[in-house]
C-alpha cells in the first residue's frame, strides 16, 4: 500500500483528549469497538479462568491442540473482553487454534497489580489445566503478557510455547524517545494521554517497578517473542527497546516494523494490505511454535 493510503488509514483515527474521567474513555472506546461484527463463523461464550471473567472465542474449524490467551489493550484503564476478541477471532481463525479473551480488572478503580494478579491466575490455570498456551496481546495488554511471564517464572509455572504482542507498552516510565518525537506523528496519542493513562493504572505505585514496566526486567528465559509496530506511534520505541533488550537476554525474538503504520494497525485487517499480512505472520508464529511442542 502506498504511504497516501497509509496516511489515509492514519486519518481515520483521532487522538484522544487528556484528562477525560475513565467512565467517558470506556464509553468512547466501546462504541468503536464493542460491537464489531466478528464474523459469521464466531461464537462467543462466557466463562471464568481463574475466577477472572472470560470470553472463549470460538471460530467454527479452529479445533487445533492448544489455546491462545488474548489480553485486550486500553491503557490498563479502558477495553474488555469483548474489544479483545476483535483480534483473538482472526488470529484463532488464521491459526487454527482456540482463543480465550480476558477481562481483567481495569484502573483507576483496580490499580497495579490488579490485572497481572488476573492474567496470572488465569494462565495458571491453563497451565495446570495440561493445556499448550500461547499469549497474544496488544498495547497495554503486550505490558501485562510480560509482566504476566515474569511472574508466572516466578511461581515456577512452565512458559507458554510463544508469545505475539501488538505494539506493546512495556515503559510506564514513558522514557523512550518516540513518545515526544512521534506524538505529532501518532494519530491517536501523545504523553499527556500516556500520562494520564500511567498514572491511573499505577495508582501511586513506583512506575520503575518491573512489573509496571517489565522493559526493566530480566528477560532470560522467557519463550520466543513476535513483536509487531508501526512506525507511526509513540510507543515505537517500547517495541524497538524491548526487541533489543531480549535479544541482549538470549531470547528468541522476532520484529515486524510497518512504515507509517499506527497504533495496533491489525486493527485495519480488511483494509490495510498490511494489516493482514501482519496477522498472516502472526498465525504463522502461532502454528510454528505449537508444532514443536506439541
Amino acid at each position: 500500500m502506498s504511504a497516501a493510503e497509509r496516511a489515509a488509514a492514519r486519518g481515520m483515527m483521532q487522538k484522544g483528549e487528556a484528562g477525560l474521567p475513565a467512565e467517558a474513555q470506556r464509553a468512547g472506546f466501546d462504541a468503536v469497538f464493542a460491537e464489531r461484527p466478528l464474523g459469521a463463523d464466531v461464537t462467543l461464550a462466557e466463562r471464568t479462568l481463574g475466577g477472572v471473567r472470560a470470553l472463549d472465542v470460538r471460530v467454527e474449524g479452529a479445533n487445533r491442540a492448544g489455546v491462545i490467551l488474548y489480553l485486550h489493550g486500553g491503557g490498563y484503564v479502558v477495553g474488555s473482553a469483548r474489544t479483545g476478541a476483535n483480534l483473538a477471532a482472526p488470529l484463532s481463525r488464521l491459526s487454527g487454534v482456540p482463543a480465550v479473551s480476558l477481562e481483567y480488572r481495569l484502573a483507576p478503580e483496580h490499580p497495579f497489580p490488579a490485572a497481572i494478579h488476573d492474567a496470572l491466575a488465569a494462565y495458571r490455570e491453563l497451565v495446570e489445566s495440561g493445556q499448550t498456551v500461547l499469549i497474544a496481546a496488544d498495547s497495554a495488554g503486550g505490558g501485562l503478557a510480560l509482566a504476566t511471564l515474569l511472574s508466572a517464572r516466578a511461581e515456577g509455572l512452565a512458559m507458554p510455547a510463544g508469545v505475539v504482542l501488538f505494539s506493546p507498552w512495556t515503559d510506564v516510565t514513558l522514557t523512550g524517545p518516540s513518545i515526544d518525537t512521534r506524538g505529532e506523528y501518532d494519530p491517536l496519542f501523545n504523553r499527556p494521554i500516556m500520562e494520564d493513562y500511567a498514572a491511573m493504572y499505577l495508582g501511586g505505585a513506583d512506575a520503575a517497578d518491573e512489573l509496571a514496566s517489565p522493559l526493566r526486567a530480566d528477560l532470560s528465559g522467557l519463550p520466543p517473542l513476535l513483536v509487531q509496530v508501526g512506525s507511526a506511534e509513540v510507543l515505537l520505541d517500547d517495541a524497538l527497546r524491548l526487541v533489543a533488550r531480549a535479544a541482549e537476554q538470549e531470547v528468541d525474538v522476532s520484529l515486524d516494523v510497518v512504515a507509517g503504520a499506527p497504533h495496533v494497525f491489525q486493527y485495519f485487517a480488511g483494509f490495510l494490505p498490511e494489516a493482514d499480512e501482519a496477522l498472516d505472520r502472526a498465525a504463522t508464529f502461532i502454528r510454528h511454535r505449537l508444532a514443536l511442542v506439541l
